[in-house]
């Protein structure tokens, strides 16, 4: 389906080895055979370590034309300096990630803890860093942070209110900005990041980016359930019935 994009949250795990990759595909074509089922990815080892610029050149050079790839601010950033960036420096490693992409760049998720209550100032001081042009993906656990004036926030600078799914976590599908941004954790029958999705569960999601698409939005979404490489069978089984198979 135009203007909807599914992935999965990373590609390089080994417990895929056998159950999405070929047990005898090398590790070295791992990325291919990704690229060859999807057309974007969520960068989320960035996350851990952030790499610099020069990995985001070479993705840019390597990954083929049409792929997107969403990437995960530093967790110093979001857990560690809680969104406080007073001299822009990390604004501009995102700036400077997003621009090294080049036309292979997604949205930027920026994912703050769980246990860090709403506070306006703080999150629009940092929206206010972010230079112009990218599109940023706000995951707010807290469930303080469902609230209409968050949103205005979020709708003025064009991010979005990343649809958190998965058991503990506080979903709202709420929608700001001109995209959509969704991270599926599994199923909440099942413990974090994992279980599989059933096909009614996919079918009421395939409907609600339907209605989305209907409202002109983008979509972006990204399958976070990696254990026993149901992340990437239920993306591609998302992507299926979006495309009426």
């Amino acid at each position: 389906m135009d203007g909807v994009r599914i992935g999965t949250s990373g590609w390089t795990y080994d417990h895929w080895a056998g159950t999405f990759y070929p047990e005898d595909l090398a590790r070295s074509k791992w990325r291919d055979f990704y690229v060859s089922r999807f057309d974007t990815v969520e960068l989320n080892a960035s996350f851990y370590r952030w790499p610099g610029v020069r990995p985001f050149e070479g993705w840019s050079r390597s990954l083929p034309d049409g792929f997107a790839m969403a990437f995960k601010a530093s967790r110093w950033l979001s857990h560690g300096r809680k969104l406080r960036d007073p001299e822009g420096a990390w604004s501009d490693r995102l700036a400077a990630a997003h621009q090294a992409l080049g036309a292979k760049a997604g949205p930027c998720l920026v994912q703050l803890p769980g246990d860090l209550p709403r506070d306006d100032e703080r999150l629009a001081a940092f929206l206010e860093r972010v230079p112009v042009g990218i599109p940023l993906a706000m995951e707010l656990r807290h469930p303080s942070w469902d609230d209409d004036d968050v949103a205005e926030i979020l709708t003025k600078h064009g991010a979005a209110f990343v649809l958190t799914h998965g058991t503990g976590l506080h979903t709202v599908k709420r929608v700001t900005g001109p995209f959509v941004y969704c991270r599926w954790h599994g199923p909440t029958s099942a413990p974090l990041y994992a279980g599989r999705y059933s096909r009614a569960e996919l079918e009421a999601w395939a409907d609600q980016i339907r209605a989305w698409r209907v409202d002109g939005r983008e979509v972006w979404g990204y399958f976070d359930n990696d254990g026993s490489g149901h992340a990437p069978a239920n993306a591609r089984e998302l992507l299926d019935l979006l495309d009426g198979r």
